[in-house]
């Protein structure tokens, strides 16, 4: 199968780790479903970036809701896409934000949201929350599941 933009799929070939989210490449695939209105989504629970200040890692748990149109997101390219984040430097807003974004482009789905939910730094966690408008009524949006962060409680 190839991806119409990249060409062939990272999807059962050997694929390297890309060293950084610009040279991540994200592939999509035809949506079967494309006539009929659905949420989709991934959790990357282990989400990591480092600071861009100090260096240190941060970690997130991100959850990504989508309704697709015409594509959907290979799931092996969104896992190395996400794990190139590992060695870039951004903060918490700038990283959520940019994954977000980068998906709403490559598949222009009905609807996006992103649910970036960090673990503190400094004792303050953040949580950043993107979508890309309203979503469609006809849809049932579950809650994310990721409860605030309550230290030890």
């Amino acid at each position: 199968m190839t991806n119409p933009q990249e060409g062939p799929l990272q999807l059962g070939r050997p694929t390297t780790m890309p060293a950084s989210p610009e040279e991540a490449v994200l592939d999509r695939v035809p949506n079967p479903q494309a006539d009929t209105l659905y949420v989709a989504r991934f959790t990357a629970p282990e989400f990591t970036s480092l600071c861009p200040v100090t260096g240190q890692p941060d970690f997130a748990h991100l959850v990504i809701d989508y309704v697709p149109n015409d594509w959907l997101v290979e799931s092996k390219s969104l896992k190395l896409y996400l794990a190139s984040f590992r060695n870039h430097g951004a903060f918490h807003e700038d990283c959520t934000v940019a994954v977000g974004r980068r998906i709403h482009d490559l598949l222009q789905p009905h609807w996006l949201r992103i649910g970036g939910y960090w673990y503190p730094r400094g004792g303050i966690p953040i949580d950043v929350f993107w979508q890309s408008g309203a979503p469609p009524k006809e849809v049932w949006l579950p809650d994310q599941g990721v409860p605030p962060y309550r230290g030890r409680g």
